[in-house]
């Protein structure tokens, strides 16, 4: 495993794109303060840029430093069950998002280790073209994407990841909006 971190995060911090397994599906990745290589996976993806991408980041330090979370925020995060993509209306210190973000603390070890290693936020969505179904084992993977990326995980190939994560959205008066269950 340390291994495949250290290739990539040189990856990444060479503005790389990675193919990863996430705490949820396998992934298309980058580095998230990196304007150009999020417009890289929007090609690839062949996805509408008005669509934003979640974020993953390793701990509420890290989380503090784009958004304005709160205790309060927190606690309603710890509650959930499963993966959980939390969607922050302003950002802060991240000009490759503009109006908000969705971001999810992983408890996965590889990409806990991964975002210690990169210590930066790393864009995490599904490794399809938009519209396509998500591949749950490495092989399922479009050759198309593959071609297109600069490193790909060695690890977990034949592992199935299925389960997208919920997404929420907390309001100003922390009630939550369900976005996908």
């Amino acid at each position: 495993m340390v291994l495949e971190i250290k290739k990539a995060v040189k990856c990444l911090d060479n503005g790389g794109i990675i193919i990863y397994p996430s705490d949820t599906l396998w992934a298309i990745g980058c580095d998230a303060t990196n304007q150009s290589s999020i417009d890289k996976i929007y090609k690839i993806k062949k996805r509408n840029k008005s669509m934003p991408f979640i974020c993953l980041m390793n701990n509420y330090k890290m989380v503090e430093k784009y958004t304005n979370i709160n205790q309060s925020t927190r606690d309603i995060i710890n509650s959930q069950k499963g993966p959980t993509t939390v969607i922050y209306d302003k950002v802060k210190n991240l000009e490759t998002f503009s109006k908000s973000i969705g971001i999810r603390i992983p408890s996965d070890i590889f990409c806990q280790n991964l975002l210690n290693a990169f210590d930066k936020p790393i864009i995490s969505t599904s490794v399809n073209i938009s519209g396509d179904s998500y591949p749950f084992y490495f092989k399922e993977i479009n050759k198309v994407i593959l071609d297109q990326v600069d490193y790909h995980v060695n690890l977990y190939l034949d592992k199935k990841l299925d389960k997208a994560s919920r997404i929420i959205k907390i309001r100003e008066d922390n009630s939550i909006k369900t976005i996908r269950s």
